[in-house]
């Protein structure tokens, strides 16, 4: 019976229909509708879900029973159409054409066995329902994340598909030496509980399940005491430790697209009644049964889409693993440029997503309809951690800038006092060389002494003055007017090395000095500023999941402030994400808190929670998740840190 495989033209893909065409009739059919549609089934359709095939499918479809549709998606919700039904496969729209060419083949067989299999209308009812299952299973494999879930609802599934009392899952890993071997990751039972215990089992044709992986090859063994004629042999290890008994045996190996056993379903003794529990010999005699052929089918059907699942989960969290990776590594090279702030993505990272878990938890005030998803949180966390990586394009002498002056103008200022200091002292020697050359010896003590008395005197000024700025050059808060004493020391001149005197302090020395708050000018706090906005620049530029996307836009604002005034656009309390409002007060608590900016002294929890107190009352920080904050003490959570 010819294997017939129709598509709409024009066809994404073209070259995956080259190969299919070498093992099936392929039959183009026409978009537009206009020629009617030569159905011969038994049939595959391949719809691309993205391009409305499903819709169209809908009005040329047959009222034939043997056919399937192979769904291509561009995302993992499937299309709502009336064919749902017939959809054997939901598969990525940029498919491989050997995953795809799989599905085929595994479609073909299905309705092979279907054909076989449809003697009455009951049998005929029970596969329908058996396919239904099938498809809301994919759709259930597809949609989970999470592996260790995935392979317990892989297990379920098959148990409950094929009428089973128990099974197990293994899964194919790569040893200390490159090698391969099973691990055993889940067992499942309704006669008994099992404690799990995780072991490693070779793969080679010994065991059961090692025979599968090895030779990809499905065995249906109707009694596992009664093996003959075959090279592995049942593990009795089981069955008299917890006193239980294993007949009949179904083992599947699960493939990836490329046809690579990547684990193994070992399902347990087949049962008449679903309900029955095998506590006993009897029981088990009386009724377990032989895994049938539609179980089998049904089992293999099952596990193609599991291995498929499995391997899109698997690589999903490779690359969920590897992004986590980047995301770190982003942080650590804007630490390793600013040693100082070491840990602090991290530590903001923390007490942002304890504060989200707070607000997720309440129930009253502005948030208590606010729910957040662990998609949610993952994305705030991944915001936390690079919320400051827009610092990479900050000059290194403004981002780690210490005090006012830089510490070649501070090194610059010292010479020069050094230098006044020895032209007095010149000065000195040169009025006594004078004196003794007019006057003799008379009266020199005197007038020496006289001279001394100035030199110290100018002295002990020049180090007054430098004193005044090495404390004027300290980071902190002082007013906004400059203060005098530095204007008298600007004011000051010393003679030039050639022509006119200069001024003890330039006028951009003196503007440094003049800051009064932090150690920044404005144009370096402009600079600083900036990082937010290269960071928005440069996170905006990575393809994020739709779980993700919002990262760019909450780093953006969090140095945004309710009344406006912060940066980089001033936008206003509603304008905020929330996300952005929570991660706020995160990071600035944890600035006031941290042990090692050298150009701010760390104050204590209790002052830090005070301060930012203040700026609540100020409108520049949200009351609610601040008194969240406080009153659930959730800045405890980086006080070991």
């Amino acid at each position: 019976m010819p294997s017939r495989v129709y598509y709409f033209r024009p066809f994404a893909q073209p070259a995956i229909l080259r190969r299919l065409a070498i093992a099936y009739s392929l039959i183009p059919v026409d978009r537009s509708g206009k020629r009617a549609l030569a159905w011969k089934p038994p049939a595959v359709f391949i719809a691309d879900a993205s391009r409305n095939d499903m819709a169209l499918l809908d009005s040329v479809a047959p009222d034939a029973d043997s056919w399937y549709v192979i769904c291509l998606l561009d995302g993992d919700a499937p299309p709502k159409c009336k064919l749902n039904h017939k959809v054997f496969a939901l598969l990525p729209r940029r498919v491989s054409a050997a995953a795809l060419e799989k599905a085929v083949e595994k479609a073909f067989e299905n309705l092979r066995s279907r054909e076989e299999s449809r003697k009455t209308r009951q049998e005929l009812r029970r596969v329908a329902s058996d396919l239904g299952t099938l498809n809301k299973i994919g759709v259930a494999l597809s949609a989970e994340r999470n592996t260790d879930a995935l392979l317990e609802l892989i297990l379920a599934k098959s148990r409950d598909i094929t009428c089973c009392d128990a099974g197990s899952l293994y899964t194919v890993q790569e040893n200390a030496e490159g090698g391969k071997q099973l691990v055993f990751r889940l067992t499942q039972s309704d006669s008994h509980a099992v404690p799990f215990r995780q072991f490693i089992l070779p793969i080679d044709t010994r065991s059961v399940a090692g025979y599968a992986a090895a030779t990809g090859q499905i065995l249906n063994i109707k009694d596992a005491y009664r093996i003959r004629n075959a090279y592995f042999r049942h593990n009795r290890d089981f069955d008299r430790k917890y006193s239980y008994h294993t007949k009949s045996m179904l083992v599947v190996p699960m493939k990836n697209h490329k046809g690579e056993v990547i684990g193994v379903l070992q399902l347990i003794n087949a049962k008449k009644h679903r309900a029955a529990k095998l506590t006993s010999l009897q029981a088990v005699q009386d009724e377990v049964i032989p895994f049938s052929k539609r179980s089998q089918d049904l089992g293999t059907s099952l596990a193609s889409q599991a291995g498929v699942a499995l391997e899109n989960n698997l690589l999903y969290r490779d690359i969920q693993n590897l992004f986590e990776g980047f995301v770190k590594a982003s942080a650590t090279a804007i630490e390793l440029r600013d040693p100082t702030t070491l840990g602090h993505s991290r530590r903001v990272a923390k007490l942002a997503v304890g504060l989200a878990e707070e607000v997720d938890r309440t129930d009253r005030g502005p948030y208590k309809d606010v729910h957040f998803t662990p998609q949610d949180i993952q994305e705030l966390l991944y915001a936390s951690i690079l919320h400051d990586f827009g610092k990479i394009a900050v000059r290194e002498e403004v981002l780690v800038k210490p005090k006012k002056l830089h510490a070649k103008q501070m090194e610059l200022i010292q010479k020069r006092f050094l230098y006044v200091r020895k032209a007095l002292e010149l000065e000195g020697t040169h009025k006594k060389l004078q004196f003794a050359l007019r006057h003799g010896t008379q009266d020199y003590e005197a007038f020496a002494s006289q001279v001394d008395e100035e030199y110290h005197e100018e002295l002990k000024n020049l180090e007054s003055f430098l004193e005044n700025i090495h404390q004027a050059n300290e980071p902190g808060l002082c007013a906004e007017k400059t203060p005098e004493k530095l204007v008298e020391i600007a004011d000051g001149n010393f003679p030039g090395f050639s022509g006119p005197s200069e001024p003890l302090l330039s006028a951009d020395e003196l503007g440094l000095l003049s800051t009064s708050k932090g150690t920044l000018d404005e144009q370096e706090r402009e600079e600083i500023e900036a990082h937010v906005e290269h960071g928005f620049r440069f996170l905006s530029q990575i393809p994020w999941t739709k779980e993700l996307r919002k990262i760019p836009k909450i780093v953006l604002a969090h140095h945004e402030k309710l009344d406006g005034s912060g940066y980089p656009y001033h936008i206003k309390a509603e304008a905020i994400p929330l996300q952005s409002k929570i991660m706020a007060i995160a990071d600035m608590y944890d600035a006031l808190t941290a042990h090692d900016r050298p150009y701010r002294p760390a104050v204590t929890p209790e002052r830090a929670l005070e301060i930012i107190g203040q700026e609540v009352k100020s409108q520049l920080f949200d009351p609610f998740l601040f008194k969240l904050f406080v009153d659930a003490k959730v800045y405890q959570l980086t006080s070991g840190d």
